[in-house]
């Protein structure tokens, strides 16, 4: 069955006092983003869909006789059959199930080279009663196996227009078709009938669905009724927020024998006989499969894929350092001028320490995040970032995580703020958290100043056998968090959803449009700036008071004062320096944070710390690597002390017990070790995990399970050391 290219013409459609919303819709990998961008050009802001971490952009679209609408970019999905939240976004926008109303107009992009797939949203679309429009892009990859757009939209209803976004081809005629869509008459467009079982189901359905519901798409009852049966699963077993009512007669249809999936094979049946007459050619996708040859060969795939991601590797951890440490020394020259030309005291250090220093640990992260989305952006684009969802998959699912979870695990040992929102390239809400879960257990490189610390100081032994130690602490981090992963996925409710079938689409090989990876790049950058940003300035701000305040001494320590003004009298800088970092290390003692440390050596103590450590476990907390420096004030080194600094680890390797005993042996050393590849020391990891699930129960689970099992793993390490006689 086939209807008129077009419904007869109405008065523009008014849906508010503003201007008309359309939303744009499609398959991922498609050119929706390339057309969002050629329609909307510098007009378009990102944004998040309330609650959750899918991206949503919004535009202005000009258009001929309507002065101009806003177009809604929406996330990609291959059907309107939503078992996800994220799946659900697009329902949500396309019906009006969601706070905001149902757009005036559904643009959906239809891929000349997939056109029967692509087609099936589109078929979706116009049951729910929506005003569709059918931009066909892809047209110079299907060459002569495009077809045409005439015909094809006489097929499906709507209008359909050819484009090609990078060229501009058709944007003009994409505008017109919109703008005819606003006056046309919405009314669904079954295009297949529903057999007398399936009709029966869907009645039952319908009076269980919400009034709002109903209200937003008067048309379109039947076809929610069938998104509801072929969606909702009977035992809950999904991540959509469905009401009590719906979900209830969902489960008495399943009860029944199940016919929603005929209306599956119905559509597809349409598809295969009306769009395949169209098709004039097979599409010429020879290029594609001799490159999948080599990159999806089991060898030579992954030997390829080791290469790209060692670039990727090094790119995150060796070629971003020196923008790390120009953001830093610029940081540190701007604290040292503001410094002088304020003096010292309280409001100096605030602005100098906890301002500008804040400031610094945010901007810090920068060159990393940009790197890597650089990276992903082009993978992606160019196909290649499917093919290693791919191949890897089949060692990740026997951990149960996605294929894609490699990427962002790797990017871990770099660092865990950009690994975590890579995970962004997943569909699934729980794939992603999961992963998000793990990621910080991998060695990162703020642990490496510890771990050099440690090993020269405390640990000692050969060259070789630091080395060695080393490595060994990467796979200790690797097995643990595919261990965790495991785990959790077995026994944490919210992460334990059944495994999905690995579906993925392998597109065509493309050039990457680098205006639009640079867009997503620093998008994606800005979006941490503003949002995770602000999060870690405040955590390094309260930080800093915690170590700062208040502003007084120990009992008995000595006028540092005085002694000090002694020593410049007598032009001794030498004894001035020790004597303030002296007054320093009293100070960091006396401020709530040493307190702090002091209160913690209790729990501490069975895995060998004392309240020196404590103080530095603190510290850490800005940061892995300020452990080092919060050492060197304790030891009254210096807040500038790093980890080949031969004073500090004098300090260290010479520090005794109460009882005249060695404070730190390798034991301690190897059980501190431990606990900093598995405590979640870092506010900044736990600011952009807030951020990316949209909320504190995550964030508060990941911090609480990392620190019980390092201080467990802790445990066992000194505790078992001591019972073994070292």
């Amino acid at each position: 069955m086939t209807e008129e290219c077009c419904d007869p013409p109405l008065p523009p459609a008014v849906t508010s006092t503003l201007r008309p919303q359309v939303v744009l819709a499609g398959n991922p990998n498609v050119g929706k983003t390339t057309l969002f961008n050629a329609l909307t050009g510098s007009s378009a802001k990102t944004s998040n869909y309330p609650g959750i971490t899918v991206e949503r952009r919004r535009g202005t679209l000009a258009l001929t006789t309507t002065s101009a609408a806003d177009l809604h970019d929406l996330p990609g999905t291959y059907s309107l059959n939503a078992r996800s939240a994220e799946e659900q976004i697009a329902l949500d926008a396309i019906a009006g199930l969601a706070d905001a109303p149902a757009p005036d107009v559904v643009v959906v992009v239809l891929d000349a080279t997939q056109l029967a797939r692509s087609t099936y949203l589109l078929m979706q679309c116009r049951e729910l009663g929506a005003r569709c429009v059918g931009a066909m892009t892809m047209i110079d990859e299907a060459g002569d196996a495009a077809p045409d757009a005439r015909a094809l939209g006489a097929a499906v209803g709507c209008e359909v227009v050819a484009v090609t976004a990078r060229t501009g081809r058709g944007l003009d005629q994409l505008r017109g078709a919109i703008d005819r869509a606003l006056r046309t008459q919405p009314r669904s467009a079954f295009q297949w009938t529903p057999s007398p079982e399936l009709r029966a189901q869907l009645d039952a359905v319908v009076a269980a669905l919400p009034a709002r519901w109903v209200t937003a798409n008067p048309h379109g009852t039947d076809a929610l009724a069938l998104w509801a049966l072929t969606s909702i699963e009977p035992d809950g077993d999904d991540e959509l927020a469905i009401p009590d009512a719906l979900r209830a007669a969902v489960v008495a249809q399943a009860a029944q024998a199940d016919r929603s999936e005929a209306a599956i094979v119905a559509r597809w049946a349409w598809l295969d006989r009306e769009i395949a007459r169209l098709v004039r050619a097979k599409v010429n996708r020879r290029r594609t499969e001799r490159i999948d040859r080599v990159l999806m060969h089991r060898v030579a795939g992954f030997a390829v894929f080791l290469g790209v991601m060692a670039v990727m590797f090094m790119a995150l951890f060796w070629w971003s350092t020196p923008l790390i440490d120009g953001i830093d020394h610029g940081f540190k020259a701007l604290g040292e001028l503001v410094r002088d030309q304020l003096g010292d005291g309280i409001v100096t250090d605030f602005i100098v320490d906890g301002l500008i220093g804040g400031v610094g640990t945010v901007l810090a992260f920068l060159p990393q995040i940009l790197l890597l989305f650089l990276f992903l952006g082009f993978l992606e684009d160019c196909g290649y970032l499917a093919r290693v969802a791919y191949l890897m998959d089949r060692i990740m699912r026997t951990m149960n995580l996605h294929g894609r979870a490699f990427v962002p695990m790797l990017s871990g040992f770099a660092c865990a703020v950009p690994a975590i929102m890579a995970t962004r390239t997943m569909e699934r809400r729980r794939d992603r958290i999961l992963t998000m879960m793990v990621v910080p257990l991998m060695t990162c490189s703020a642990r490496l100043p510890v771990y050099t610390l440690i090993i020269a100081a405390v640990i000692g032994g050969s060259h070789v056998t630091q080395g060695l130690l080393m490595v060994g602490m990467y796979l200790f981090s690797v097995t643990t968090a595919l261990a965790a992963a495991w785990i959790m996925s077995k026994t944490v409710k919210p992460l334990k959803a059944k495994r999905l079938p690995f579906l993925i689409e392998l597109p065509p090989y493309r050039f990457p449009r680098v205006p639009d990876v640079l867009r997503m790049m620093w998008g994606k950058s800005a979006m941490f700036l503003k949002e995770a940003g602000t999060t870690i300035l405040v955590c390094s701000i309260a930080l800093w008071a915690l170590l700062y305040f208040p502003r007084e001494l120990p009992k008995g320590a000595p006028d540092f004062d005085a002694q000090i003004e002694l020593a410049q009298r007598a032009n001794n800088d030498g004894a001035v320096a020790d004597l303030q970092a002296a007054r320093a290390a009293a100070h960091l003692e006396a401020s709530y944070g040493g307190q702090l440390g002091h209160a913690i050596e209790p729990a501490i103590k069975p895995l060998g710390f004392d309240w020196k450590i404590g103080v530095g476990i603190v510290g850490a907390f800005a940061a892995r690597e300020v452990f080092v420096s919060t050492l060197g004030i304790v030891y009254s080194v210096g807040d500038d002390a790093d980890e080949t600094s031969e004073p500090l680890r004098a300090k260290l390797h010479d520090a005794k017990t109460p009882a005249g005993g060695t404070a730190y042996t390798p034991l301690v050393g190897l059980a501190l070790m431990v606990f900093f590849a598995l405590a979640c020391q870092c506010m900044s990891t736990l600011a952009v995990v807030r951020r990316e699930t949209g909320g504190l129960r995550w964030p508060v689970f990941l911090f609480t399970y990392m620190t019980v099992l390092a201080w467990i793993a802790s445990f066992c390490v000194y505790q078992g050391g001591r019972l073994l006689g070292f």
